[in-house]
């Protein structure tokens, strides 16, 4: 190799990127994520709801039975 730095830092490289998926890797949590939106979220949903009733076709009128 010509390059003997190079080389010494791709093994660390690639031996940190191996152990890293061992079971007793050190594991960080995700931090918890905001809830953004929430208000617009609920405000869309409600308008949806209020748009799905009103163009909700009506329910067919009963038939009638007219055997004598």
């Amino acid at each position: 190799m010509e390059q003997p730095t190079g080389f010494v830092f791709a093994v660390d490289a690639v031996t940190r990127h191996v152990n890293s998926a061992r079971p007793d890797a050190p594991i960080r949590p995700d931090p918890p994520r905001a809830a953004r939106f929430a208000a617009g979220r609920r405000r869309t949903a409600g308008a949806l709801r209020r748009l799905a009733d009103r163009i909700q076709p009506a329910p067919l009128p009963t038939p009638t039975n007219c055997v004598r």
